[in-house]
C-alpha cells in the first residue's frame, strides 16, 4: 500500500487490538500523521450519528487528508453473534416488537426498517462499509479534498487489500 508519508490518514476501525497494529506495521503511513477511531463496528448508521461527528471532528482538527474505513471478515460474524444473543433474550422480545413498529411506522426518527437492520448494519459488512464510505463521502461537513477508502483485512492470511 503507497501512500504520501506527510498527509495526516484517520482509520476507522473494529475493536480488535491486532488490527491497530497490522495497520501500522503494513501501511507507509508514519505513525505520527496517522489517527485511528476504534468503534465496535465502523459503521455510520446515518449522516448525523455520534461515528459521523467524530470522524468531522478530526478532519477538522487535525487537518485529515484521508479517511479509511477498515472491515474484515470476522466483522460479520461477530454482529450475528450479538444479534442471536439480543433475540434469544426473552426479556426483550416485546420490547423489540414495540421498537420494529416503531422503525417501521415512524420515519424519519427510526432510519432502518427493524432493530435487526439497525444493529446489523446491513446485510453483508462489505454492504455496511461500503454504505458508510458513501455516507463519509457524500456528508455536507466533509471538505471535499478529503479523500474516503475502504481497505479489507483478510486476518487469516494477514493480507490487505483496498477497495476501489
Amino acid at each position: 500500500m503507497s501512500r504520501d508519508e506527510e498527509k495526516k490518514v484517520l482509520f476507522v476501525i473494529g475493536m480488535e487490538r491486532k488490527l491497530e497494529r497490522f495497520i501500522k506495521e503494513e501501511t507507509n503511513v508514519n505513525s505520527e500523521n496517522m489517527i485511528i477511531l476504534q468503534t465496535y463496528q465502523p459503521v455510520v448508521s446515518y449522516p448525523f450519528d455520534d461515528l459521523m461527528r467524530d470522524i468531522i471532528i478530526a478532519v477538522y482538527q487535525d487537518n485529515v487528508e484521508e479517511i479509511i474505513v477498515v472491515f474484515t471478515n470476522d466483522d460479520q460474524k461477530n454482529t450475528r453473534d450479538i444479534l442471536n444473543k439480543i433475540y434469544e433474550n426473552k426479556e426483550l422480545q416485546d420490547k423489540i416488537q414495540t421498537l420494529d413498529y416503531l422503525f417501521k411506522n415512524c420515519m424519519p426518527e427510526f432510519p432502518e426498517g427493524t432493530v435487526s437492520t439497525w444493529l446489523h448494519g446491513g446485510e453483508t459488512s462489505m454492504d455496511s462499509v461500503q454504505k458508510t464510505v458513501n455516507t463519509i463521502r457524500n456528508h455536507p461537513l466533509l471538505p471535499s479534498h478529503v479523500k474516503v477508502k475502504e481497505l479489507h483485512i483478510d486476518q487469516a492470511n494477514e493480507k490487505l487489500s483496498e477497495i476501489v
